[in-house]
């Protein structure tokens, strides 16, 4: 049985991430990232990040607005967002890059194999798999790289003023790395919380259509961000991911 205070925990940390995300767009619309993707990364980031993500936004995000990206580049002076971020704040902002097209990806999935479940059996469930989740795992992976490849092409192409070819592997190199450890992350928790939070201390089921499960899904994806972020440090010193 999950507690009542478990409940209502799932459900302000739910809606504060709902708020970070609103109160980003909302400012968002007033004052644009110079790079287009970022208007929709920033939000994606706050639904689980919450007020961390808020507080990141407004750190550094703000330096990669148009109100302060074009005066620097008319007077041929360096991005602001380049310039005075540090490195760790630029492989936080590469990161939680890949975690925004893996949370879009994710929700679309998880809401996916919920509402059509056949397609949980195609991907292996009762055949391969025998718990439901590992099947939709396998649906996550791909609808998350497929969004974290879109990201990246987004940011890549225009950095580097790549053909759309060139764009695609580019961003398949930057983002296959990052998107997997992040993964790992994500359902090593998750699966802590199926089988063991849930499963064995609860005696509980947890199900997508409950704030519980994305409550958990919150707390997975810190977790991914936590396996990326080390990833995104080497590949982005190392040049195959572009600093923001």
């Amino acid at each position: 049985m999950v507690p009542d205070w478990l409940h209502i925990l799932s459900i302000l940390s739910l809606l504060a991430g709902f708020a970070s995300a609103l109160v980003i767009a909302l400012d968002e619309w007033r004052d644009p990232q110079h790079m287009w993707i970022m208007n929709v990364v920033w939000p994606a980031t706050a639904l689980f990040a919450s007020v961390i993500s808020l507080w990141g936004y407004f750190a550094y995000g703000k330096l990669a607005a148009q109100s302060r990206v074009m005066p620097a580049m008319e007077n041929d002076e360096p991005m602001p967002n380049k310039a005075k971020t540090p490195f760790p704040g630029m492989v936080a902002k590469g990161a939680a890059h890949c975690g925004s097209g893996c949370a879009l990806g994710d929700i679309v999935a998880e809401w996916l194999a919920f509402f059509v479940p056949a397609i949980a059996i195609w991907l292996g469930w009762q055949s391969i798999f025998p718990e439901k989740i590992f099947a939709v795992w396998v649906l996550d992976f791909i609808i998350a790289f497929i969004f974290g490849v879109a990201f990246q092409y987004f940011t890549i192409k225009p950095m580097r003023g790549l053909s759309v070819g060139q764009g695609l592997i580019q961003a398949v190199k930057a983002d296959a790395l990052s998107l997997t450890s992040w993964q790992i992350g994500m359902y090593g928790f998750m699966a802590i919380a199926h089988f063991w939070i849930f499963g064995h201390l609860l005696s509980a089921s947890l199900e997508v259509p409950t704030v519980e499960f994305w409550f958990m899904m919150q707390i997975a994806m810190i977790c991914g961000f936590a396996t990326a972020y080390p990833v995104n440090w080497w590949l982005i010193s190392r040049g195959v991911k572009e600093k923001m």
